[in-house]
């Protein structure tokens, strides 16, 4: 599986921003698709989970309430709308697949990973 995020930028704090993650390959056998992110110097840490087979989503403490994740299947692609971003959210972030369990959260659970794009919120 390859993968494939967009749609990071500088915003300021308050703003919006959608990332965007297109899977190519082995899709059929995705069985979770989930965003992650790394600031400097600190460690990657879950975003959000969204299962490719039923919908159903998950989300850090961090970010509930101000970011949903969305799946298109028919395209392959997952979303992570992100409201009223606060400048410690600034970060590369990651999209990632699971073609086992679909319910981990840890970045080893994830076989498969995107380049990241990054997210800069200004002050």
């Amino acid at each position: 599986v390859q993968l494939q995020a967009s749609g990071g930028g500088l915003v300021q704090a308050g703003g919006s921003l959608r990332l965007s993650c297109t899977a190519s390959g082995r899709t059929a056998s995705i069985n979770a698709m989930c965003w992650f992110r790394q600031a400097p110097g600190k460690e990657r840490e879950f975003v959000a989970r969204i299962r490719w087979n039923t919908g159903s989503t998950y989300y850090a403490d961090s970010v509930k309430g101000r970011f949903t994740i969305s799946g298109d299947t028919a395209k392959n692609t997952v979303y992570l709308q992100m409201n009223s971003l606060k400048p410690e959210e600034s970060a590369i972030y990651y999209c990632a697949a699971d073609l086992r369990s679909g319910w981990g959260t840890r970045p080893g659970d994830y076989g498969y990973w995107g380049q990241g794009t990054q997210v800069t919120v200004s002050s």
